[in-house]
């Protein structure tokens, strides 16, 4: 029998997890109940409040008393990770499921988060009509609007709860027979953008022709983030970073920045990987009427009514070089970086609007000069969407993780089982 876990805070939302009990083994779903409430409950919980808060590396009791509100749930947040990774490591877990206001929706999201990607996660939070980005992450989490506070059962929450409840035991039941159909194809992750979409159509055309399964992300700040993630999971064994354009955002203060810490998981793995500047021309925006005053007078683009696009400077170019060269020093596998001397972007080409050669030179100059010598610098002449720039990109990943694979890639491949 598929098993659904239901996490949440048993202290304030007893009935409505009870309900949800009841409606998931209708379902005809067994049920983990796990308690990660701070204050004393009624004992129906299969996992009590004070397992989960020892988990944390804290007494439920204390933190009770101290009545703290920060302190109290990161501890149980902690706990609440701990458990459901263990559940989940003993083939208890095949779906999980919480309800909850913003700060039980904070400790059960943590928990969702910790997880690998496929295992079916629904919260349903009184937070999901806003921005779900600190819950998500970059986990694959579906979120349902509450509609209605979770405060008690009532005419609209039961049939909340109930849809949340055969949502849960269909993906459980789904979950626990799944057997992937595609088996043991490398996974290879690429960005895209829509400005450099004609060389990763042709890249990845060529990698699949070759045996590869290649996921695209559109490099959108969660696009980055969520290739990343799934290296780290053990899932993509290669990566054709072809458009690093969420660097430029993190850089000047765009909307789609991944964070710090992009393009260094690949390197810090050591997998094959094969690196270029796509879309580092620009800086991304809302609508033009949303650009903040101070870039006013840059070179702006309106890409679409809600996508303005602001053309980087020489400086913020040259910038852009140093930070790339020192993330890539640090890589520990295969690795290529390929330089397009004619534009990296489609609007980085003569006649169009981002063409603006002092400031790729830069970028050039700042990035060769920055990188170790014995990184394999490829440049040619051509932009980065000519298909022959996209061929031989592909070609060099293919090359690289051939000669890699064999010490490395296991037979549950990338860490797939």
């Amino acid at each position: 029998m598929a098993t659904v876990v239901l996490l949440g805070t048993l202290d304030t939302k007893g009935a409505e997890y009870e309900y949800l009990r009841e409606r998931v083994r209708a379902a005809g779903c067994d049920v983990i109940l796990v308690d990660a409430g701070v204050m004393a409950a009624p004992p129906a919980a299969d996992i009590s409040s004070d397992e989960v808060a020892r988990a944390g590396g804290a007494d439920r009791a204390a933190l009770a008393a101290a009545a703290d509100r920060g302190p109290a749930v990161a501890a149980m947040t902690r706990g609440a990770v701990a458990v459901v990774q263990r559940l989940h490591g003993e083939g208890r877990l095949d779906a999980i499921v919480g309800l909850g206001g913003s700060g039980g929706s904070a400790i059960i999201s943590a928990a969702m988060q910790a997880l690998p990607v496929g295992v079916p996660k629904l919260l349903v939070s009184t937070m999901a009509s806003g921005d779900t980005r600190p819950y998500i992450g970059t986990a694959d989490i579906a979120m349902m609007y509450s509609v209605v506070d979770i405060a008690g059962i009532n005419e609209i929450s039961e049939r909340i709860l109930s849809n949340a409840a055969a949502a849960a035991a269909g993906m459980a039941l789904a979950a626990a027979e799944f057997v992937p159909a595609g088996g043991a194809k490398p996974l290879v992750g690429a960005t895209m953008f829509g400005v450099t979409t004609p060389c990763v159509t042709i890249a990845r055309e060529l990698l699949e022709e070759r045996g590869y399964e290649v996921l695209v992300f559109h490099a959108t700040g969660a696009g980055g983030r969520s290739m990343e993630a799934l290296m780290k999971g053990g899932f993509i064994t290669a990566s054709l970073d072809i458009t690093t354009t969420e660097l430029a955002d993190e850089l000047v203060g765009g909307v789609l920045s991944a964070g710090p810490d992009r393009l260094e998981m690949a390197g810090a793995l050591g997998i094959p990987q094969v690196v270029s500047l796509g879309a580092l021309d620009m800086v991304n925006f809302g609508p033009l009427d949303a650009v903040p005053a101070q870039f006013k007078d840059r070179n702006l683009y309106v890409h679409n009514p809600t996508v303005t696009l602001m053309r980087t400077t020489e400086g913020e170019c040259a910038e852009l070089g140093r930070i790339i060269a020192r993330k890539l020093n640090a890589a520990k596998g295969p690795l290529t970086v390929f330089i397009p001397l004619r534009g990296v972007s489609m609007i980085d080409v003569p006649g169009k609007p981002f063409h603006e050669p002092d400031a790729d030179a830069a970028l050039f100059r700042e990035l060769k000069g920055g990188l170790r010598p014995d990184v394999e610098v490829v440049e040619m002449d051509t932009d980065i969407n000519d298909p022959a720039f996209a061929r031989a990109m592909a070609e060099r990943l293919d090359a690289h993780y051939r000669a890699w694979a064999p010490r490395h890639v296991t037979a549950t491949q990338g860490g797939r089982s």
